[in-house]
Formats: structure tokens, sequence, C-alpha cells
């Protein structure tokens, strides 16, 4: 696997030939949005929730995440499943932040929530879809269905990095486990949305202290070497961030650890670039869930690892506790990715939330 921090410029790719067979792009806000669409054109059976459903990824993934649950989300829904790479992460074109004809940050999570509307009036005759969100793309779900609450048709957040309202200093005393590392991100992500800026900022000063300081002193940094050790972190963190993310690290193949990592090279430094004003954009976004009174209005899901060390499942459970009407299911012997390690029992809680919701008869997932 090659290192990211040591890609030259001219090793870097376009992202087209980067894309698989199946990849698509949509121009929105000039940000060219790699994405994928599975449809169900067989349409077996009777047809149940004929929403389309849009999957928003967590950070630091991509479509990838998805793979093993597209198809048969869409056969659940006997509709079309669209999942989209965020700015900032996947083959998802880089681009610059506010200016004058472009005032909205595209690496922020408003751009995002936007571009999920985009989709959603990008489905033929769609008026209405079912957002399914991840970690931080549960973030991105709760700000399309803020924005136009009339184009939700559902909710179903996956281990949503989204602090539930409760007292955070207490539980977090009763739940640490585990090696430092994994309490150390795990807390970092919790710290509401500014959580995974404060990671990248944290682990960035952890790195440059011991590749610096050690043997230079005190230095001052150009944004050449900012952007330097950025990659170092991407490059070693995003690996055990990985791992750290399954029950079972044992079961993170390799064919896992290069879907999550092959696109490192997309565009060089302009990755490293988009990450970090990534982060920048999410310090300023607000909560989300200062307008929980509106998620009552929506039927809702909350889906949690029962072992899922980065956003712990007792958070879930306390934010769907504070969302009246809301589902909650756990998975056993599941980390931070149920629809990646437990896609199965992932899609069975799916489907059974969606028939019930939709008053359909039950289908067998496939």
């Amino acid at each position: 696997m090659q290192r990211v921090a040591t890609i030259a410029q001219d090793e870097t790719e376009d992202p087209t030939t980067l894309a698989d067979s199946d990849s698509c792009f949509s121009t929105f806000n000039r940000v060219q949005i790699h994405h994928k669409i599975i449809s169900n054109p067989l349409n077996q059976g009777i047809k149940r929730v004929t929403h389309p459903m849009i999957l928003l990824h967590g950070f630091g993934a991509s479509v990838y995440s998805w793979s093993r649950v597209m198809k048969p989300l869409a056969n659940a829904t006997a509709s079309q499943v669209v999942a989209f790479d965020r700015p900032a992460f996947g083959l998802t074109s880089r681009g610059q932040t506010s200016s004058g004809s472009q005032p909205l940050s595209p690496y922020s999570m408003m751009f995002s929530a936007l571009a999920t509307m985009h989709f959603i009036d990008f489905l033929t005759a769609a008026d209405k879809a079912i957002l399914v969100g991840h970690s931080a793309g549960a973030l991105v779900a709760l700000d399309a269905y803020f924005e136009a609450p009339e184009r939700v048709a559902a909710l179903v957040l996956v281990a949503p990095a989204i602090l539930a309202p409760f007292s955070m200093k207490s539980a977090v005393k009763e739940n640490q486990k585990g090696n430092n590392f994994v309490f150390m991100f795990g807390s970092l992500l919790m710290g509401l949305i500014k959580g995974i800026g404060r990671m990248i900022y944290f682990l960035y000063q952890k790195t440059l202290s011991a590749i610096l300081l050690k043997n230079m002193g005190p230095v001052r940094l150009t944004y050449k070497d900012v952007m330097f050790h950025i990659r170092i972190i991407i490059d070693k963190f995003g690996t055990r961030a990985v791992r750290a993310a399954w029950y079972d690290s044992k079961q993170v193949s390799d064919d896992v650890l290069l879907g999550y990592t092959k696109l490192a090279a997309n565009e060089g430094e302009g990755m490293d670039r988009a990450l970090a004003e990534f982060a920048v954009a999410i310090l300023t976004d607000s909560a989300s869930v200062s307008k929980d009174k509106r998620l009552s209005e929506i039927s809702f899901l909350i889906i949690t690892g029962d072992t899922d060390r980065l956003v712990p499942s007792w958070n879930s459970e306390r934010l769907a506790r504070a969302i009246p009407g809301s589902s909650f299911r756990v998975i056993d012997k599941c980390g931070h990715v149920p629809h990646e390690e437990k896609a199965h029992e992932f899609l069975s809680i799916v489907d059974e939330f969606l028939q019930r919701v939709f008053e359909a008869p039950p289908q067998e997932a496939t």
C-alpha cells in the first residue's frame, strides 16, 4: 500500500481514472460530485416504499462504505438508492472555499445538505427521499431535513456523531474502556460537531511536536509544512481508525482498507487542503440538535453497534430517548460501521423499519 505522504505530484490521478464502471458525476454549485445510483429495474413482488433513498457517508469515508448494502436497499424500497462522495472525500472534485461567486463553502455541512436536496431533485419524479446518514453524515441528514422537511420521508441515523443532550463528563468516566488511542478518538469525535475539527487539530499538534520540535526546536511553519504533516496524519491515522471502527479488527480485510485508502492520491495536495478546510467548516457550523423539536414530526430510526468505540452506543441510546417516537436498535458484536461489519443485520433492521413506517407487507432482504 502506497504511503500518502510520499505521493509525488506527478503520481496523482484524475478522479475519472480512479472511478469504477458504475461511477457517475453530477455538477452542483460548480463542484463535480461523484455518486452511484442503484435501481431495482425488475421491481419484483409487491411495490412497497416508492421513496428513493440517499446514503450519506461519515468523515473519512466515501461511496465505497455503502457498497455492501446499496443493492439490497434498492430491492427493499423498490426504488433508487443514491450514495455520493461529499466534498473533501472520495472522487468528488475539490474547490475553493467561499468567494464572491460561491458564498457557501463546499466543505460545510450546509453545502452537503443542499447537495442532498440536489440529488432528490436529480431523481426522476422524486418529491421525497429517505435519508440515511452514518456518523458525521448523520449531521448532514439532519441539516437537510431542517432545510426542507417536506422533502424528507424518513430519517435513519447510523452511529450518529451527535452529542446527546446530557452531561458528557460523567458518562465518559463510566464508559472509558479500551486503549488510550480508541478512547481519545471517541472522546474527541463526540465533542458535538466540533469533535472532528478538534481531532485533526490535536493529532496535528502531536505529530508536529514529534517530527519537528524533537530535533529542530520551535519553528515557524509555512502552509507547505502544514499540508505535508497533515498528509502524514491522514496516512498513519486513517488505517488505524478504520480498524478501530470494527468490533473485530481482525475481520478488516485488505480489500476494506483499500476501499478507504485507494482514493488518497486523488488530486494530491488538493485532498489535504480539502480535508483541512472541511475541518474548519465544521468548527463554524451550528449544532443541528438545537432544533430537536422538529424531529418528533418525522419517522426516525437510530442504529448502533453495541461495541462502538468511536461513538458509544450509550450516546445513541440517549439521543433516541430525547427524540419522541424514534426507534432505536442495537446490533450485537458490532462496532462503528454496522452497514459494513453486520450488513445482514443492518438491512433487516432497516427493512423492518420501512415496513412499519410505510405500512407495507414484509419482504425478505436479499
